[in-house]
């Protein structure tokens, strides 16, 4: 009896709950009477469109524990997407909060403690409230007795447009912050000056800037029931915009057209009967290029989609991948969006009155390949070397950046350097751009401000410590003794462990060669896959790699892009000839990779680039310095010619092809790698080997080549060290080629025009004049004319007297 009875009221209770459920669903998605109230303690209440497609209420926020939106979402898909939010100023609200249709015809929402946060606004005056709806549009309305509408969400967009709304010449769309915060962000769609634009804003004052993309003229945003998006023109006929290559099934799909929060318009679209697994897809978005669009439009303003101090690289073809250089590191880890922060602090002593650094020495640049920031400029160099670009921001308090520009693929031929100061705007990320390298000036490591402050006393404590041992073990021999034993042991312990250290790269010592061999996984990883390139020549592509520090930290990795094909004996009979050569005037190698169809030489790294860099640049360089650099070239080419096992002819000696150490010790480059290289990889005619300018002449005649070529090459260098000018200038009308201009400074007895604008040569002519005497002689047309470089090097420190050169030319130019 009692348990029927209780089973009687439990199937009693069931049924009333169910009632209740039916009806409060009948009223989810009816009309809203005036006085009916949502509140965010009941997430499952909401107001619902007829088909159940959109639904009105408050929305939890993802990772905020009791906070919700007032919110228009898509209510039958797994993925329900907001469409609409109330209160951008301060959209979040706690968990008591409710949203009332009120007498006065508004949704008015308030606080746990009856505050009022956000209220519609009245589209039309004195109409008496009827109801309110959620349409299957999407559009939320209230409308009066006589059926016109006092306020729709339609008309008080955010982010979001949805088929059957319009945008008009008043109307804009404005992003959200990022992807969890939706107040207001940094991007509008609107209308401007007849034109649909997008625009960054003024996060203070919500000011525009200029526009990044303009899409067409027109005065309306139409996005139609079929799921196009048009512009209407002035005269009032509509024309697509998107999609351009879709047709849209509204009957089987949702559509929506969204500002993303880092600045691209995206027209989206999902499946209505999802299977499972489904996303919003991407049919049309701009522009297509969020990085990008900064830089080649008019918005030189803002900071770009990344923030300042950032870089930018487009990913996944719309989404910008936002990264800090180095030296810099996110204002917030959790939001890559948000910009990036110097972690370096300067102090007022870094800084002279004169706005030169104060300890320059502590500071070294981290270089980056394809990245740029083109709106921070501040001061320019061009013409500039690397060295020139490199000593002239570290010299500048100012300067955080330098973007250089290679000189070998400049149009004109001249390197170009731009300073940057704080902060960095719209940085770009772009591998098309691959003629520049942007310089980070950071602090040392071993510099840090933290070690040079007021002693630690836990120092003083161990020093003291140490003083003690020292007085107890001295007064023993037999203590003195272990102590040392002690020592030795740990020391021989380090050094077993570098060995094991260096054995556990894994590479081998070429018993043949007698040359570390790598495999190319290790210069992949080495040079960070082949990311900084520090020049590229006849025999390939040079980058700069890291390896442990036996070989010095830095090394130069030669990729060789054209090489001879009679395969891997005559390669390595190559690099052998190569290997066994040691001299302090050449490159040394350190290493090579023969592995497939790669073919690698890795060199030591040279601090100071090359001699072209050093001679041609804005600075002139001393004139002893240019001795020291002639003399050291020239006895390089006598150990290549007679001293070594091999006789090496170079074949290629030019400026660029010089190297100089930090010490700026000239280092020959590319020795031994003429067999290696296609007959047809040149840069001048077929079958000729060198550079423009320096190929002797013998070349042309088809007749065997000697040493002298190299003598030849060296005489034409010689001329540009004495001048510091290149061996062809085609901007110089009366002095285009050197060699013949140089001639007849000689035979006019004016040989100090050669140096005109050096006053530490010209004060020096006597050996201005005996150097320009020899290079007459390295430059004789007949090979047999001209001195072996072991005479030219007892030429130059004065061993031997220099006889008088004659005319170099077989027929005289000058006549």
């Amino acid at each position: 009896m009692i348990s029927t009875l209780f089973h009687s009221h439990l199937f009693l209770l069931i049924l009333i709950g169910m009632i209740l459920w039916i009806l409060a669903t009948v009223q989810a998605q009816g009309n809203v009477s005036v006085g009916d109230f949502l509140s965010a303690n009941d997430r499952n209440m909401t107001w619902q469109s007829p088909s159940g497609d959109f639904a009105f209420g408050f929305y939890p926020i993802q990772g905020e524990k009791d906070r919700f939106l007032l919110a228009i979402w898509y209510a039958k898909i797994p993925e329900r997407t907001i469409v609409w939010y109330a209160n951008r100023k301060s959209p979040a609200t706690d968990r008591d909060s409710k949203v009332e249709l009120t007498s006065t015809g508004h949704l008015m929402l308030k606080d746990p403690k009856d505050k009022e946060l956000w209220r519609s606004e009245s589209l039309t005056k004195d109409s008496q409230v009827s109801h309110a709806a959620m349409l299957d549009t999407g559009n939320f309305v209230i409308a009066s007795n006589n059926s016109a509408n006092i306020w729709e969400s339609f008309k008080y967009p955010t982010d979001t447009i949805l088929p059957t709304q319009e945008l008009d010449v008043d109307g804009y769309l404005l992003s959200a912050l990022d992807e969890t915060c939706y107040n207001k962000g940094k991007y509008q769609l609107r209308f401007h000056e007849g034109s649909l634009i997008l625009n960054q804003i003024d996060m203070f004052t919500g000011k525009p800037y200029n526009n990044y993309l303009s899409f067409e003229t027109g005065s309306r945003l139409i996005f139609n029931k079929s799921g196009h998006i048009q512009i209407q023109n002035s005269t009032g006929s509509p024309r697509n915009l998107a999609p351009e290559n879709a047709v849209p099934k509204p009957d089987s799909n949702y559509y929506r057209a969204t500002l993303d929060f880092y600045g691209v318009f995206t027209l989206y679209s999902y499946p209505r009967n999802p299977s499972g697994g489904e996303k919003w897809s991407v049919l049309w978005f701009r522009p297509r290029d969020i990085c990008r669009s900064f830089v080649d439009s008019t918005a030189t303003l803002g900071n770009g989609p990344c923030g300042y101090n950032s870089i930018c690289e487009l990913i996944n073809d719309r989404r910008p991948n936002c990264t800090c250089p180095p030296g810099f590191s996110f204002l917030d880890e959790n939001n890559p969006y948000t910009g990036c922060k110097q972690d370096y602090t300067s102090y007022p002593g870094d800084c002279n009155p004169d706005g030169s650094t104060n300890g320059e020495d502590r500071f070294e640049f981290k270089p980056m390949s394809f990245a740029d920031f083109p709106f921070s400029d501040y001061g320019i160099l061009k013409p500039a070397t690397e060295l020139e670009c490199r000593q002239s921001c570290l010299l500048d308090c100012s300067c955080a950046v330098a973007i250089l520009q290679d000189p070998t693929v400049s149009p004109d031929g001249n390197g170009t350097c731009w300073k940057k100061k704080l902060p960095l705007s719209n940085g770009r990320f772009d591998r098309d751009v691959i003629d520049r390298t942007a310089l980070f000036k950071v602090p040392k490591s071993n510099t840090s401000r933290t070690n040079q402050a007021t002693p630690n006393p836990s120092n003083e404590n161990q020093n003291q410590v140490i003083l003690i041992l020292s007085v107890l073990l001295g007064t023993s021999a037999v203590f003195n003794f272990c102590f040392l034993v002690a020592i030795s042991l740990i020391f021989f312990c380090l050094y077993q462990r570098r060995l094991q250290y260096l054995d556990a790269i894994p590479s081998r010592r070429d018993l043949e060669t007698h040359l570390r061999s790598f495999t190319y996984k290790d210069l992949e990883q080495a040079t960070n896959i082949f990311k900084e390139e520090l020049g590229r020549g006849a025999f390939g592509t040079v980058y700069k790699g890291e390896l442990p520090s036996s070989y010095g930290n830095y090394v130069a990795v030669k990729k060789l892009e054209k090489f001879a094909q009679e395969g891997e004996k005559e390669f390595k009979t190559e690099v052998k000839v190569i290997g066994q050569t040691h001299h302090k005037n050449l490159v040394r190698l350190l290493g090579y990779c023969d592995e497939g169809e790669h073919r690698l030489l890795i060199y030591e790294f040279m601090q100071n680039g090359s001699l072209a860099g050093f001679l041609f640049g804005v600075l002139r360089p001393s004139w002893q310095r240019r001795l020291q650099i002639a003399s050291g070239i020239a006895k390089g080419l006598t150990y290549l010619h007679e001293e070594c096992n091999t006789q090496i002819i170079h074949c290629d000696i030019k400026p660029q092809n010089i190297l100089l150490d930090d010490s700026f010790t000239a280092k020959i480059s590319d020795f031994g790698l003429s067999k290696l290289l296609i007959s047809n990889n040149t840069r001048t005619l077929t079958g000729i080997r060198g550079t423009k300018g320096y190929v002797a002449p013998e070349w042309f005649r088809n007749t065997p080549v000697t040493v002298k070529v190299d003598v030849y090459s060296f005489g034409v260098m010689l001329l540009e060290i004495i001048c510091c000018r290149r061996c062809v200038e085609v901007e110089k009308e009366e002095a285009t080629i050197l060699t013949e201009w140089a001639f007849e400074c000689y035979r006019e007895g004016i040989v100090e025009k050669l140096v005109e604008n050096d006053e530490e040569a010209r004060s020096d002519v006597v050996k201005v004049e005996m150097l320009l005497k020899v290079a007459i002689w390295c430059v004789q047309e007949n090979p047999f004319m001209r001195p072996s470089m072991r005479t030219v090097t007892m030429m130059l420190d004065g061993a031997v007297q220099v006889p008088t050169p004659p005319c170099p030319f077989l027929v005289d130019p000058m006549i």
